[in-house]
């Protein structure tokens, strides 16, 4: 039973019409649908740090939701832990924290309001312990107290990180958590991943600051339009495409397919 697991997985979103307010007038055309997942199949071990990484509208927003229960692959499956994400959701969502890309959140709480507000969608009511640790760890143990809408952009990303982790989950997808914050959050941020993923927990990341993934993933896919174009340890895709450093090897793959065969 893996961790993470995508068994023939692709997602369409239906085609928009060009019409105003979803209606065709006479001579327009029907849009295509967008082909967001091409038949994507994928395991993640248990304690593994994992890199999933690609440019833009890859796909890798996509695969995190369909993992996560918030869209439905077209065809193929996913579980976590083993759990369906369909037809045993509610497992699947409990054994997942998700970071996402986007800040949101709740102008109207603390940030310990908000985390015990959480704590409460997995039945923990009694969790201010956990919670007080994940604060110090995130450096935001001096704002607990605070309103979430007084917080600047990289301490309202903490608490993002803080709310996946706060009902102790087995899995943590971190979606780009290190987008547009500073030297010291990211420093802090993986020292407390790095410690979770040394404790047992699986770790899937995505980002765009290579250097990060080169130096905390064992194993990488690569995704390109929907598809893997490449899949191995960190140490074997750098061996095969000759790059320099991962940036490289990353540059020379999405230019040239060819470079390397996707691997299972």
């Amino acid at each position: 039973m893996s961790a993470l697991s995508l068994n023939h997985v692709s997602k369409v979103y239906p085609p928009r019409s060009a019409g105003w307010r979803g209606l065709l007038r006479p001579g327009m055309k029907q849009r295509p649908g967008f082909q967001a997942l091409n038949d994507v199949s994928l395991t993640v071990e248990h304690g593994e740090f994992f890199g999933l990484l690609g440019p833009n509208g890859a796909g890798k927003t996509t695969m995190i939701s369909i993992l996560a229960g918030l869209a439905h692959a077209t065809s193929g499956s996913a579980s976590v832990c083993g759990h369906d994400v369909v037809t045993d959701y509610k497992e699947a969502r409990r054994s997942l924290g998700v970071v996402p890309q986007e800040l949101v959140y709740d102008p109207f709480f603390t940030v310990r309001e908000t985390l015990r507000l959480q704590s409460g969608y997995f039945g923990l009511h009694n969790n201010d312990d956990w919670i007080d640790e994940i604060l110090y760890n995130l450096g935001l143990d001096d704002k607990a107290n605070a309103n979430m809408r007084a917080l600047s952009g990289g301490m309202k990303r903490r608490v993002l990180v803080a709310q996946a982790l706060v009902h102790r989950p087995p899995v943590i997808i971190l979606d780009e958590p290190t987008a547009g914050v500073d030297v010291d959050l990211r420093r802090t941020l993986w020292e407390f991943i790095s410690r979770l993923n040394k404790e047992g927990h699986t770790i899937l990341l995505t980002t765009h600051y290579l250097e990060e993934a080169e130096a905390l993933c064992g194993r990488i896919a690569m995704l390109k339009s929907g598809r893997i174009v490449a899949l191995d340890t960190t140490e074997a895709l750098l061996a095969r495409v000759g790059g320099a450093d991962l940036e490289d090897a990353f540059v020379r793959i999405m230019h040239n397919e060819d470079a390397l065969k996707a691997s299972a």
